[in-house]
């Protein structure tokens, strides 16, 4: 789910070449503060992502919604609501 929401809004990045040192500059439309700026296109696309990602991770930490992209909506929610992965039983056999 979260790879395809990715994908959906990487689709729909937008870029530019900067007239001043002619480097890439792009963006996705709808998701404020995700931005990137790379010498070549191929990088730029990589660093958009990264941003993509790095912002999602901040607004889910923070209980911010996620614009809704292509059907797919991501909400945050409690983890309190979710059983453990692991019973607590064996969570001492993860510890390092």
């Amino acid at each position: 789910m979260i790879t395809k929401y990715i994908r959906a809004a990487m689709s729909r990045a937008k870029y530019e070449t900067l007239p001043d040192d002619k480097s890439i500059y792009g963006e996705i439309p709808g998701f404020q503060g995700v931005w990137a700026n790379a010498k070549r296109l191929d990088g730029c696309e990589v660093e958009l992502q990264e941003a993509l990602e790095e912002w999602m991770l901040v607004r889910l930490h923070d209980g911010l919604e996620l614009p809704g992209i292509d059907g797919i909506d991501l909400e945050p929610r409690n983890v309190d609501e979710f059983p453990p992965l692991v019973p607590s039983s064996a969570a001492s056999w993860f510890v390092v």
